[in-house]
């Protein structure tokens, strides 16, 4: 099954709806967030007897042949479980001012078997004036943070910053947030969900939509904040490495006159998302088209590859570090 793993898996995302969401990712139908890279997308393509893996999930090749596909730096933290979710989110309203668990809270709050969510966002699009959320002012303490919290006050405390296209945000756990209207986000995080609402701009609570006030008051940091980076400078090998941390690296890949080689080393798999034009993918077996939004899983097995630019292209590489 390894000699498989020698081509590119191409995914067909999951949609999701929320109150918040947009119409940019699938126009005429309101739609909030694509798991373009998720444990449970299908592969996409025509089934045939000489390709096993079409119709079938990235959690069910990474069970079966975990080293090849994830590579030699997974399964220190989700042994063979895919290790990361790649989502792109139409942000129309705000959406809930919320924090995450770490690893360890994960577990004590929701059980074993759950990871935390360390993320990162990069804006694709912005309108004029779109701002966000990340982190609480200097000054606030524990106690205020809580006050705060159960009193209703908590916009007092946050931390709003201007965001464009271009910007990068990392967004470790326990760090306060919120994502505000008109940005189109990808966002990279680790393979969990688990999301605690601090507050919900006065939406009525549903059995879907509550607020979390204690979970939250037991993860979240009042000394967290996250910086905005803004757009970054290209290498000659036209790279750039936009956020590295324990959980994962993202990376932006950009071409125009000439193609840009990559490699897998049998490490990690690489993730790529084309945010920008189009690329070709050329591997030692196959050659693939990406468009706007399309997304790959590059396995670890695969090794060597280059991205050809069509015209030219930006792609957003996540990986294990």
């Amino acid at each position: 099954m390894t000699r498989s793993f020698s081509r590119p898996l191409q995914l067909i995302p999951e949609y999701r709806d929320y109150v918040w969401g947009g119409n940019r990712l699938r126009p005429g139908q309101l739609t909030a967030e694509a798991w373009v890279i998720y444990e449970e997308d299908r592969i996409a393509g025509e089934a045939s007897a000489s390709d096993p893996f079409v119709g079938r999930t990235l959690a069910e090749l990474a069970a079966e042949d975990g080293p090849a596909l994830l590579g030699e730096q997974a399964g220190q933290r989700t042994d063979a479980r895919f290790p990361l979710l790649v989502k792109i989110l139409d942000c129309a309203q705000w959406l809930s001012l919320q924090v995450h668990p770490n690893d360890e809270q994960a577990v004590r709050l929701e059980g074993s078997g759950q990871f935390g969510k360390t993320e990162a966002w990069h804006v694709l699009e912005a309108v004029p004036n779109a701002r966000l959320i990340a982190g609480m002012r200097p000054e606030t303490t524990a106690a205020t943070l809580a006050e705060a919290i159960r009193g209703g006050t908590i916009l007092d405390w946050v931390q709003y910053r201007d965001a464009r296209a271009g910007d990068t945000v990392f967004m470790p756990a326990g760090t306060i947030h919120a994502l505000g209207p008109g940005l189109l986000i990808y966002e990279v995080q680790q393979t969990s969900d688990l999301t605690y609402r601090v507050f919900d701009w006065n939406r009525p609570q549903t059995a879907e939509r509550v607020l979390h006030i204690d979970k939250s008051l037991a993860v979240a940091d009042p000394s967290a904040s996250a910086p905005i980076h803004h757009t970054p400078i290209l290498e000659s090998d036209g790279r750039a490495m936009l956020v590295r941390c324990p959980y994962f690296t993202l990376e932006m890949v950009a071409g125009q006159a000439r193609p840009v080689d990559l490699d897998t080393t049998g490490r990690t798999f690489h993730a790529l998302t084309v945010i920008e034009g189009m690329a070709q993918i050329d591997t030692s077996e196959v050659s693939m088209t990406l468009k706007r939004f399309e997304s790959v899983v590059i396995p670890a097995a695969c090794g060597a590859y280059r991205l050809r630019p069509l015209g030219s292209f930006r792609v957003l590489k996540s990986s294990l570090p």
